[in-house]
């Protein structure tokens, strides 16, 4: 009997836990509460953390993979897992954003494209920052392209650039999804620093109104232009692009629906626990994890700060009325559209009358392409 009651306890997963779980599930417990309590992000955070609690209890099997030794078929995530490791989840995200984009004030105006690109800029100064800390090429721009604040993106990318290193793949996508929750409170700061009160307070011209057959022409001849430019980048603009001709095209109303919603609600689903469970206790605490999280925040904060040094270097250019609000650029990391809020948000600050959003919405969306074209450089270039 005792022999029986012995191994009852040794099975359990009490035998197996260790301060290493405990600690992840600390993680796990906060950035749940996080999610409901403080409302960042909820539906990407919720889904991660309970993704980490999942992964950190021990003997679950959830992780597993089949075993015929044993007749194992293995665990439920393992199989959800499939999603992520053959890189099916990312673009079918990027197809429902697709269907819930509006591209008219970019198309509107597309010099917004360049406060996009400007955005860019911080996945490149993380990248050689993390080669200065010691990182391979593939590793430092799975690091870098954390600065695009686009989770799918960055989950596609450290897929691609380093299939042999899972680990990697829950830090990255953790602090991609974090950024892009603490929009609210990492960009404001830096715009301030980086605008004068002059600046701020500039009311930008309304756009012009945008043709059906240029919001039919734009994805169509986007998905063209990048995937003959750059073909890694095809399977995220492709996608991005059908679910917005889904969405524009007057003909597939049910379609587009359903791509903007229960399928994007499925696969955000899928993609979120997957992604936590990644966030075992071995691969997560050590140095490598403080380093990407150090990285990932100067990553965020330079192409907060690029998007909005673009738009006072547009300003010199650009003589008589038509004058950009630099504070719209701080919109060109892709978290749409919560930074095209912040950016609307500052402006009324200084002037309640400032109506920034639709023009904020322009360089966001334009954050989306630039960073799904930053990765296909990445992978053009470094990929294994």
């Amino acid at each position: 009997m005792l022999d029986r009651l012995s191994d009852f306890a040794n099975s359990t997963g009490f035998a197996a836990f260790d301060w290493r779980n405990a600690v992840m599930l600390v993680v796990a417990v906060v950035i749940i509460y996080l999610a409901i309590r403080k409302k960042f992000e909820p539906l990407l955070l919720l889904g991660i953390g309970f993704g980490i609690l999942l992964a950190n209890l021990p003997l679950t099997g959830l992780l597993s993979g089949p075993s015929d030794a044993n007749g194992n078929v293995g665990g439920v995530i393992y199989y959800l897992s499939q999603g992520v490791r053959l890189v099916i989840y990312p673009p079918l995200i990027f197809l429902g954003i697709g269907a819930l984009t509006d591209f008219s004030p970019l198309i509107a105006n597309p010099k917004l494209f360049l406060m996009g690109a400007g955005a860019q800029l911080g996945i490149f100064v993380a990248v050689f920052l993390a080669l200065a800390f010691g990182f391979d090429i593939q590793h430092a721009g799975s690091i870098g392209i954390i600065g695009g604040a686009d989770g799918p993106t960055a989950i596609y990318t450290t897929v691609m650039l380093c299939p042999d290193d899972p680990g990697i793949l829950g830090i990255v996508a953790i602090c991609a999804y974090s950024y892009m929750a603490l929009v609210p409170l990492i960009q404001p700061p830096i715009m301030r620093l980086l605008t004068t009160k002059k600046e701020r307070l500039i009311v930008m011209e309304q756009a012009r109104p945008v043709s059906r057959t240029e919001l039919l022409m734009f994805p169509i001849l986007m998905t063209v232009v990048v995937s003959l430019l750059l073909p890694p980048a095809a399977p995220l603009v492709g996608m991005l692009m059908l679910g917005n001709l889904l969405r524009e095209s007057g003909v597939t109303d049910r379609l587009a629906k359903t791509a903007g919603n229960e399928l994007l609600n499925i696969v955000t689903i899928f993609l979120t626990v997957c992604v936590g469970a990644k966030m075992e206790a071995h691969a997560f605490l050590d140095l490598q994890t403080l380093e990407v999280l150090f990285l990932g925040l100067i990553a965020f904060s330079f192409g907060t700060a690029g998007g909005v040094l673009v738009g006072k270097l547009m300003n010199v250019f650009i003589k008589g009325p038509g004058k950009i609000n630099p504070l719209i650029g701080s919109a060109g990391v892709s978290a749409v559209p919560m930074a095209a809020r912040v950016s609307h948000k500052e402006g009324l600050r200084y002037n309640p009358g400032n109506f920034l959003l639709p023009h904020a919405m322009g360089p966001n969306v334009a954050g989306v392409v630039g960073s799904a074209v930053v990765a296909g450089m990445l992978l053009a270039f470094y990929r294994v």
